[in-house]
Parts: C-alpha cells; structure tokens; sequence
C-alpha cells in the first residue's frame, strides 16, 4: 500500500487549467482516468488525510504510485478525452458499465446492391440503418415477419442470393409475396432500394403518412371494382397496424428522444435507457456497474452518455435526451452532444407531463435491474470468494489468488504443437489476457520441454517489462538475447511497447501458476522459474484423470473433494485452456493443409489472392489464364502478373479429388476461396483413431 504523499506533485507545479489526469499503480498500469475544470483545484482533494477520503478513493490513492495530467483548452475536450482514455486503458477504479448482453438490432445494409433486411448484433458497420436496440431477437423477427408483407425486401443471406441467382430460382419466401426476388431479377436494384428505404422509413416512425397513402389505394381500388387488389391492400394496412402495436404510443407524434433513469446505492448503481423514436418506444438496453468510486448521479449519468454515444455521429444521438440528473456543469457534455449529432442537442430533467411519467417507468425498471442483479450477484460473488479461499487453503497460500494463469500444450501426433495461456481474475475470464505460443526451441513430442519453454518465455518478458520500469536491476533475468516470437508470429520488440500505461502482453504476475498435467509438468514449470529467479509464484498442476492437484516437491497429490468449489473453478480454469490451445492448434493445421500454390507467389497478400479466386472461379481456370487475362483483375500489375503466371506453371497440379464412396473424380470447378484445398477443418477429416490422438 503507497503513502499518497510519497508522490504528491510539489506545490505549484499543477496548472490552474481544464485537463484530464491519469492515476497509475507500481507496474505503470493506469488504474483511474477522471478530468477536471481545474486540475489544481482537483487534484489536490486526493491528497489529503486519508481519514476525509470516501473509503473507495482511499483505496484508488493508496493503490496508485504516481499521478500525471494533460491540459486542454476547454472542458469539451477534456470530455472527449477521458472518455478516449477510459476506453483505451480501461481503468480498474473507473466507473464501466456492465452490459451483461449484446443487445440484437434490426439493419438494413443500405450499403450493398440490394439491401438486407436482419438481425445483427456488436460493433456498427459504416452504411447499414439501425433501428433497435430490442429486447429480444424474436422481437425483431415478429416484427419484419409482418412488414414483409408490405416491404417484401430482401432477407436471404449472401450465400443463398447467389444459390438463387445460379440456378434462376427463388427462395420460398419469393413464391410466397414475402420477397420481391431481385436474385431472379423481379425486381430492379433501383426499385428494390426504393423499397428498402420506404422500409426504413416507416421504421424511423413516419407511418401514418404511408397508412393514409395505402388507404386511399385501398378506396381507389374498391371504387374501380379491383375487389382483389383492395382485399390485399387491407390486409397489408391491418398487418402495419398490427406491427405498430408491439411499440406503444408514449408521446407526441415525431418525438425522438432517449430517456435515461439511475437506480443506485453505496456500492452499485443500474442504468436503464428507453429509446423513443417518433413517439414511439423502439429499443431499451441496461447496465450495471460498481461505484469503486466517489461519485454523484450527475457523473453516473456523464458516464452513460460517454457509453451511448461516444461512438455515435448524426442521427443516433438523438435531439432530446431526458435524465434525472445532470452532470455538473452541464454545458460541457450538452456540448459534445450537440457536436456528435451536428445540430442542437436538449440535455434536461423531465419536469411535468408525459415525459416525467415515461421517466418514472424507466426509473422503476432501473430500480427492478438492480434488484435483480443483486440476488445474482451475491449468490455468484459468495461462490468465487470460496473457491479462492479454498485453493489458497489447500496449497497454503498467504493470500487468494486473485489472478491465475493456466497453461496447455496441444499437438496432433508431434506436429504443430502449440500452446495456451488463459487468466481468470477474481475468478472469472479475462479473455483480453490470453495469449498463445508456437513451440519452436525444438521439433518432436515433449509436453514436459514445451511447459518449461512456455513458462520460461512467458515470464522471461515479465522481467523484461520489470527491467524497462527499473524495478528489475539484476541484469540475469533479464532478456538480452532477442527472445523468439509468439505464436503469432510477433516479434517481442513490438509488445514491449513505451511506458504509456497500455496493456501489455506479459506485464503483470500471477500469484499462481496452473499447469495442465501432473508432477512432471509441475516440475518443469518450477524449474523454469526458479532458472529466472522467480520465486514469489505459486505453481500447481491438475491431473485429467483422477482431478489430483500436484505442488511442486510433493510426492503426492493435493485430494480436493468432488463437491469443492476450489476444485470447480480449477477445472474450469484447465478447460479453458485446454480449449484455446487447441482451438489454435486445429487452425494452424488447418491453414497448412489450406497452403496452395498461390501462396509462394512473393508480395502476393491474402486480400489480392482472393481477388484473383473470385475473378476466375478456381486455381484450375487461373494456371490456364494468359498474363493478360490475369492483369484483368483490380491491383494485378504486369510484373506480378508474370510472377504468378511462372509459380503457378512450376507448381504441379494437385491430383483430382475422389469420392471415397462412388469413385467419381470430383471436377475443380467450384468456387474456391481458399486458393488451395479444402477450408474445412483437418481433424473433420481424420479417422476417429487419429483424431483421438490429438490433445
């Protein structure tokens, strides 16, 4: 525990000025991002008596070993770039929000040829319409279900399109008037965006505008007698009534607004937000974070804004945005809201009428989310508190091990032998922390000499990143010989990167390390880290077959009970691992047997391969190809043209495929986005025999 005043900054050396400061612990990491109006003024609350501090900021400042700024002009911009760095360093005592799903949109990807009405989830891709986010997928499909019958756009994926267009026929929802069938060419590219735009128009909420056109048809078609054109304008007329029930009416017509309500306490807080979209509620999302800080509602609610919309630009931020309390000052973040939307943004307290009563709703599902959480919390948190403790009893460990790293090796029969390591901190997945290894200090069969490899290289880099920090002054753990590369390929000069608080590969120790296997295993790894001087890290190994747990030194193994949750949580930590090491090691062998001939041409990238594949249909039609016909494809030069002409005419064709069941020669006609064998996965292949050799 650091004594704050041991690096409390001298008098007059913070700026009376906007800025955003970063708190770091003793291994450089950054462990709390906040900004200020006056960095003087805010700094100096942290470094008082420790006896006035909220106990949350007391344990950040104890934690931290040193505090650094950055000034800036305004507090937008030091708005803006708190919010970058929280993203970037993902501070432990900052404020983040827990979004226990990834909540399923409706897109329409306006940005292919014919646009795709679907369900997606994650990241938002440039050009694709987004309407949600919704509570469930089947709620979007119930929807577009109904509107398809109006809209009849396209919904097949890429794969089935092309199926169609092949073969001149269409999916079943074209012969059922749920598709207008652009595959098979009913419908003009034109004619079918002009639809997929009316789609989303009435998703945006101008629907009455098209109910009342419909209606008029509908009239128009009774009067001339067109008995059957007006039944099935009704029809569609009563289906978009119908679609527009699923979403209420909660205000004026052309109301767009996203409503946001805190629900909290000493040491948790829920945000619930309601999107409402031409009067409409069209989406609702949460999360829930821990306060490991002291902090308002006003800056709960700042926190919120920076996850909605730090990502978003025009239309989705919308014009109003209703909460229940505002940050303080508020200028600053009305702001950045009106800069991210590129027009006037209103950021205000509902005060009376139909949005403080939608305010109330969301506010009882805000105070419902954090009940809920909190019965699933405390049942999962009592868990993981005692299977910590029991491991730390059962290997007499000072303290429980808050992080362990587990390691694998995987191979099939000695070749392509790989290996993992996984993290769980506090038990559970850190998954940004895994990290994979090729072995390549020697050829052949030796989980025993890949687990000291392993071992040695991981923590090799640890005292490398010790040394930089110059915490490490013995020169002979240190790595002086330019350590070979990760399984990826990296060198290790790139993952030591400068001392800029970023996470790194290697840089921070476990306080126990778990091999998959039993004492020759344990051994080895408490070999190679007593080589490196190492001895502050406890070492176990869990046996498959009897679930033994092997210390180092001991003859005989540590017998946890079935029922332990110790035992549970080191199975899950071992299964983990075992299923990223061979999850890299089938891709690997996989990619291998995927090698094709294109791929010894030099300078030749992944991205102009699969041009070429895709503009002549198969390697076969490539090696026929003129150089002319080759320099036809986007990107190819003259020069490489000639280069992969002479490689693929000194390349032997591969032998026909054959059927193993009829003896028929399988033709190399097919597409082939591989640009060599088959992309399915080797071990698919395999005799049952073989497959099972491989671990």
């Amino acid at each position: 525990m650091a004594d704050p005043s041991s690096y409390r900054p001298r008098p007059g050396e913070i700026p009376d000025s906007p800025g955003v400061y970063r708190f770091r612990d003793e291994h450089r990491r950054v462990i709390y991002v906040g900004k200020a109006k006056s960095l003087r003024q805010r700094l100096a609350n942290y470094f008082q008596d420790l006896a006035n501090l909220h106990p949350r900021t007391r344990t950040m400042v104890t934690t931290a070993a040193s505090v650094e700024w950055t000034v800036v002009s305004t507090e937008v911009e030091a708005l803006q770039l708190e919010y970058s760095w929280i993203k970037e360093y993902d501070p432990r005592f900052n404020v983040k929000y827990r979004d226990d799903k990834s909540y399923p949109y409706l897109a329409v990807t306006m940005n292919e040829e014919f646009p795709r009405v679907q369900v997606m989830r994650g990241h938002k891709k440039k050009g694709v319409r987004y309407f949600g986010p919704y509570g469930h997928a089947w709620a979007i499909r119930d929807t577009v279900d109904l509107l398809l019958r109006v809209f009849p756009v396209r919904t097949c994926s890429a794969g089935v399109f092309r199926n169609a267009a092949r073969t001149g026929r269409p999916c079943l929802l074209g012969y059922i008037g749920k598709c207008s069938a652009p595959c098979v060419g009913r419908i003009t590219p034109e004619d079918h965006r002009d639809l997929a735009e009316e789609f989303c128009d009435f998703m945006a909420g101008r629907t009455g505008t098209y109910l009342r056109r419909l209606e008029k048809q509908m009239m128009e078609a009774a009067e001339e007698m067109e008995y059957e054109r007006a039944a099935r304008l009704r029809d569609d007329i009563e289906a978009l009534k119908k679609a527009m029930e699923k979403n209420a009416v909660v205000l004026a017509d052309a109301t767009d607004a996203d409503l946001i309500a805190v629900a909290e306490d000493e040491l948790e807080a829920a945000v619930q937000i309601f999107h409402v979209r031409g009067g409409r509620v069209r989406g609702q999302r949460g999360w829930v974070t821990d306060k490991v800080e002291e902090v308002t509602t006003g800056a709960l609610v700042e926190h919120a804004l920076q996850q909605l919309y730090g990502e978003e630009t025009g239309d989705a931020v919308p014009k109003e945005v209703l909460v229940p309390a505002l940050p303080e000052p508020v200028e600053p973040a009305q702001e950045w809201l009106t800069g991210r939307r590129g027009s006037n943004v209103s950021l205000r307290i509902p005060q009376r009428g139909d949005k403080k009563a939608l305010m109330e709703t969301v506010q009882r599902n805000a105070q419902q989310a954090l009940a809920l959480h909190k019965t699933k919390r405390a049942s999962d948190l009592t868990t993981r508190s005692r299977a910590l403790e029991e491991i730390a009893d059962a290997l007499d460990l000072d303290s429980a091990p808050l992080r362990i790293e587990c390691y694998d090796i995987s191979h099939l029969q000695g070749d392509d032998v790989v290996a993992s390591m996984v993290v769980f901190e506090d038990g559970l997945q850190r998954k940004s922390e895994y990290r994979r290894f090729q072995i390549k200090g020697f050829a052949g069969q030796d989980d025993v000499r890949s687990m000291h490899e392993v071992i040695t290289r991981r923590f090799r880099r640890y005292l490398a990143e010790k040394e930089k920090t110059g915490e490490w002054t013995d020169g002979e753990g240190a790595l002086t010989d330019g350590e070979d590369v990760l399984g990826d390929g990296e060198p290790l000069t790139s993952s030591l990167k400068d001392d800029d608080g970023r996470p790194r590969k290697f840089a921070y120790p476990p306080q126990l390390v778990v091999v998959d296997g039993g004492q020759p295993q344990v051994a080895a790894a408490r070999r190679a880290l007593d080589e490196l001087g190492i001895d502050d890290i406890a070492v176990c190994g869990l046996a498959k077959r009897l679930e033994e747990v092997w210390v180092p030194g001991d003859d005989d193994p540590v017998i946890l009970p079935r029922t332990s949750e110790g035992l549970y949580l080191l199975q899950r930590v071992r299964d983990e691992a075992h299923r990223f090491a061979i999850t890299y090691q089938r891709t690997k062998r996989a990619k291998r047997f995927r090698a094709g001939p294109l791929d010894d041409v030099p300078g030749l990238g992944e991205t102009r391969k699969q041009a070429l594949i895709k503009h002549f249909g198969s390697v076969k039609k490539l090696r026929s190809a003129t150089i002319e016909q080759i320099q036809e494809v986007p990107g190819i030069g003259r020069k490489t043209a000639e280069t992969i002409a002479v490689a693929l005419a000194q390349a032997a064709p591969a032998a026909p495929a054959v059927n193993t069941a009829t003896g028929e020669i399988i033709d190399d006609e097919e597409p082939d986005t591989t640009a060599g064998s088959s992309g399915e996965p080797v071990s698919a292949g395999l005799p049952d025999e073989r497959r099972g050799q491989e671990r």
